[in-house]
């Protein structure tokens, strides 16, 4: 918004378009830097199988676990594809969002979940083979830390390794879990907030600045932790495993990883690593919605 509190007019809707994107793009490299440590311990607590291992499972332990045999670069292994994945993501899963809700009405919440689990879909068909990439790399982390030789070396070789060795349709290894994360994801992070964001300010009175965004993005990081995190598990599972020339294939799709997880691990299992993933989600969205609230008001745009 303008500082007189309307919102700019003038400078059409395509150039407004790009400027969203460009700042959703700037708040998500913020928020995907601070995070990352924290996603990278979600990770390697999901790819630990319970009845194979004796190594502790809780978030403390694997994180500090990475940071003695790995050092404090380890804890970043993988940002690179991660940054690069959220300059498709981020932006075309707002803007998406924002273009689809107008036809939405005001108080739907049905409407604009369904709208928002839609432009995530939209979003990680396009980001999918990064977001392949940055698991990949961050299971290599394990098998360093465990005295065996990297499957790639950098993000370019990782990718190009991967089209060579599984063909162009690799990239897309774990595509579906990953579209029914990213629905379940966008279906409680933005509906969540652009909903509570609205109760906050209509029902406390209080005006659209950093409060009512840090209260919004704390209730859809919640939200969106619950309901992703089990197809976000069976995400993790199938991207991380390496190709059938490489060694055996554990889990054949989607639904045998979902049923041989909660068959020798339990149903819990499925919500394995649920408390760093929300402690991720949180910071995540109170830096990017912060930030992207922010920039949006110094570019004269009117508020998400």
């Amino acid at each position: 918004m303008t500082k007189d509190g309307k919102g700019r007019r003038g400078g059409g809707e395509t150039e407004n378009i790009a400027a969203k994107m460009v700042l959703t793009s700037l708040s998500a490299m913020a928020a995907e830097t601070t995070t990352f440590p924290i996603d990278i311990t979600k990770t390697r607590l999901q790819l630990l199988k319970q009845p194979q291992t004796r190594v502790p499972t809780n978030a403390f332990s694997v994180a500090s676990g990475i940071y003695r045999t790995e050092g404090l670069l380890g804890l970043y292994k993988g940002l690179a594809p991660a940054i690069l994945r959220h300059l498709f993501y981020t932006p075309i899963r707002i803007v998406t969002y924002e273009n689809l809700r107008v036809v939405v009405p005001a108080d739907s919440i049905s409407g604009k979940a369904i709208t928002g689990g839609l432009s995530g879909v939209i979003a990680q068909l396009v980001a999918s083979p990064a977001d392949l990439v940055k698991v990949r790399m961050q299971a290599d982390g394990r098998l360093v830390a465990e005295g065996l030789p990297p499957r790639y070396n950098g993000t370019f070789d990782s990718l190009t390794t991967i089209i060579r060795a599984e063909g162009l349709k690799g990239l897309w290894i774990g595509v579906f879990p990953n579209i029914q994360r990213a629905f379940l994801v966008n279906m409680g992070e933005l509906a969540c907030y652009d909903q509570a964001k609205r109760f906050i300010i209509r029902n406390w009175l209080c005006e659209d600045n950093i409060y009512a965004h840090t209260l919004g993005s704390i209730m859809s990081g919640l939200s969106a932790t619950t309901l992703s995190c089990p197809a976000d598990v069976v995400k993790t599972r199938m991207m991380s495993q390496a190709s059938a020339k490489d060694t055996k294939i554990f889990y054949r799709n989607s639904y045998d990883c979902l049923l041989k997880t909660v068959k020798l691990e339990g149903i819990t299992a499925l919500w394995k690593g649920f408390f760093p993933t929300w402690a991720r989600l949180g910071p995540w969205q109170f830096v990017f919605w912060v930030s992207y609230e922010k920039l949006r008001y110094l570019a004269g745009l009117s508020s998400f």
